[in-house]
């Protein structure tokens, strides 16, 4: 996909940011923490998942189906996402 390669970087730098959330989450889960703070843990990396989603989402909409001339082709991308954002939402 050309647009993960344009957004190479930005998504990087994303994914870095919950893998330090995900690893602080293990921290404190070993390290007993409270309750609350592991919950807001929880919905931190929750919401940084999303983002990346979100990003991905608009690039491909925006490359494969907004961008492409190709009738048949718009409607098989237009697939991809549709069964993607079905897994996504369960």
């Amino acid at each position: 996909m050309s647009h993960t390669i344009k957004d190479k970087k930005k998504l990087l730098a994303r994914v870095s940011k919950i893998q330090g959330q995900m690893n602080g989450l293990k921290k404190m889960l070993e390290e007993d923490g409270e309750c609350e703070a592991v919950l807001q843990q929880v919905a931190a990396v929750k919401g940084a998942v999303s983002g990346v989603m979100r990003e991905l989402i608009k690039g491909h909409l925006v490359e494969h189906i907004a961008e492409q001339e190709d009738a048949q082709k718009r409607e098989q991308d237009m697939q991809v996402i549709l069964k993607v954002l079905d897994s996504y939402i369960k």
